[in-house]
C-alpha cells in the first residue's frame, strides 16, 4: 500500500511553497540512547494498562520503580500506530523485529516503520556515564539486513522486506578535522550499503556535542553548510529522503529549506520541556520552510500521548495555534481527570530547551500565554460521548465545518479530544 509518507513527500516536492502537507514522526527509538528509563514514566499508559511486572518488596514496589517496562511500551507504540496521525514510526532494531517483523504491526497501516540505523556516541545517554560529553564518534549497531528482515542476510529475491525500509542515520559535526572526517567516511560506507541494499535513509544532524569553537547564533550556519557540502557529491540514488534538524530559528530554517526545492527539511524535538515549547516549535518551524517533525521526549512524556499528537497535527494543519492548543490539551487533561506535570500557566511558558541527549543544558521562561476558557470544562463528559456545545450543524446533527470559525472548531475540537 501507499503510505503517507511517500504521497506527502511527492506533493512537497512537487509544490514545496505552498503545500500544506506536513510528516509527523513519532520517535520511539530512546532505548538506543536511554537504556532502562527509555520508555519513558508510568504515569501515562496504553488502554491495556499495566503490563506483569513483579519487584522484590524488600527493594522496591512497582510503583518506586516509576518507568515503563518494554511491554508497556510497546503498547503505547501499538496505540499511537492504531490512532493513524503520524506518518512515521520510529524505533529501535529490536523493537521494529517485534512490532514490524513479527508481528505485523505495518502490514495494513499507512504509518511507515523506521529504525535508528546508528548510533554515535553522542546518544549512549546512559545513567552515570560520561559518553555524551566526549566529542561525537560514529558507530552502528543495527546492520541493515537486521532492519530489514530480521537476520544477518536478508533475502531480497521478493517484491518487499519484513521490516522497516527506511533508517535514521545521525551524524554529529564537532569542528574537529579528524572527528568530522571520520564521521562522513561512515556516513559515505552506509549511503553506499544502503544504495546496493535498496534501503532508503533520512539524515539526522545534531549540533555539536562539545565545545566548538562556534558562537550559538552561528551554529545554524555551521550546520546548514556541512549539510550541502555533505551533500553536493552525492547523487539522487543515495541522497536522504529528508533532514532531522536543530530549529535555530527562522532566518537558518528558511536558508535552508529555500536552497533546494528537492531537499525537505525537519526538525527534531529535543528535550521535552512545556507543552508550548512543542508547540511553538512545530507552528514557527512549519512557518519557515520545515516540512517534517520528529518528536520524541516531547510525546513519549505527555500526560495523554494521543490527544497530544492529535493536537500537533491539528496545528499542521492550520486548525488552532499554539497558544490555543495548550488551553485545548489543559482541557483535555481536565475532562480525563488526568493531574498535568504543569499547571496551565507553567505551561504555557516558552522555555530555553536543551536539544542535546544528556539534556544538561539549563532552560528558562522567555514567555507565556494567558487565560485559560477550558478551565471550567466540564470533566464528567465521557470518553466516548459525542460533541453536544453549539457550532453549526447539518440537518442529520453532523457538525458542518464549512460554516464555522475558528472559536467554534477549536471548541468543536477540544470537546472531541476528552
Amino acid at each position: 500500500m501507499l503510505r503517507s509518507l511517500d504521497q506527502k513527500l511527492a506533493a512537497i516536492r512537487a509544490n514545496p511553497q505552498s503545500t500544506r502537507e506536513f510528516i509527523l514522526a513519532d520517535a520511539k527509538d530512546a532505548d538506543m540512547a536511554f537504556g532502562v528509563r527509555a520508555p519513558g514514566p508510568r504515569s501515562y499508559l496504553a488502554k491495556p494498562g499495566a503490563r506483569p511486572a513483579q519487584f522484590s518488596p524488600e527493594v522496591w514496589t512497582r510503583e518506586e520503580y516509576g518507568y515503563r517496562n518494554l511491554p508497556e511500551f510497546l503498547d503505547i507504540i501499538r496505540e499511537v500506530t492504531h490512532q493513524g496521525l503520524v506518518d512515521i514510526m520510529l524505533m529501535s532494531a529490536y523493537v521494529n523485529e517485534q512490532l514490524t517483523i513479527k508481528e505485523g504491526l505495518f502490514k495494513n497501516s499507512h504509518v511507515t516503520p523506521a529504525c535508528r540505523a546508528n548510533d554515535t556516541t553522542d546518544v549512549w545517554a546512559v545513567r552515570h556515564g560520561c559518553y555524551t560529553r566526549e566529542p561525537s564518534q560514529p558507530f552502528r549497531s543495527a546492520s541493515i539486513d537486521h532492519i530489514q528482515c530480521g537476520e544477518i542476510e536478508c533475502d531480497r529475491r521478493g517484491n518487499d522486506v519484513p521490516g522497516a525500509n527506511l533508517g535514521l542515520y545521525s551524524v554529529t559535526f564537532v569542528n574537529e578535522l579528524e572527528q568530522d572526517r571520520e564521521a562522513l567516511l561512515w556516513y559515505k560506507a552506509f549511503r553506499e550499503e544502503a544504495e546496493r541494499k535498496e534501503f532508503r535513509h533520512f539524515l539526522e544532524v545534531f549540533d555539536p556535542n562539545v565545545p566548538s569553537g562556534i558562537a550559538p547564533e552561528k551554529l545554524g550556519e555551521f550546520v546548514n553548510d556541512n549539510i550541502i557540502r555533505t551533500l553536493a557529491a552525492v547523487p539522487e540514488s543515495g541522497r536522504p529522503d529528508f533532514l532531522k534538524i536543530v530549529y535555530h530559528g527562522p532566518k537558518a530554517m528558511e536558508e535552508l529549506a529555500q536552497y533546494d526545492p528537492n531537499l525537505v527539511v525537519g526538525i527534531l524535538g529535543g528535550s521535552a520541556g512545556t507543552t508550548y515549547d512543542a508547540f511553538k516549535l512545530l507552528h514557527d518551524a512549519q512557518k519557515y520552510g520545515a516540512r517534517v517533525a520528529l518528536y520524541g521526549r516531547k510525546i513519549n512524556q505527555a500526560e495523554h500521548q494521543l490527544a497530544f499528537i492529535e493536537l500537533l497535527r491539528m496545528i499542521t494543519q492550520g486548525q488552532v495555534s499554539p497558544e490555543e492548543a495548550v488551553r485545548a490539551y489543559h482541557g483535555v487533561l481536565q475532562a480525563k481527570g488526568i493531574k498535568p506535570h504543569r499547571t496551565l500557566d507553567e505551561d504555557s511558558k516558552l522555555t530555553d530547551q536543551a536539544m542535546s541527549y544528556d539534556g544538561t543544558a539549563k532552560r528558562r521562561a522567555t514567555s507565556e500565554v494567558r487565560n485559560n476558557p477550558l478551565a471550567k470544562a466540564k470533566s464528567e463528559t465521557s470518553e466516548n460521548s459525542a460533541p453536544s456545545a453549539n457550532w453549526p450543524k447539518l440537518a442529520d446533527g453532523r457538525p458542518d465545518f464549512a460554516r464555522m470559525n475558528s472559536s467554534e472548531r477549536l471548541a468543536y475540537d477540544s470537546e472531541r479530544l476528552k
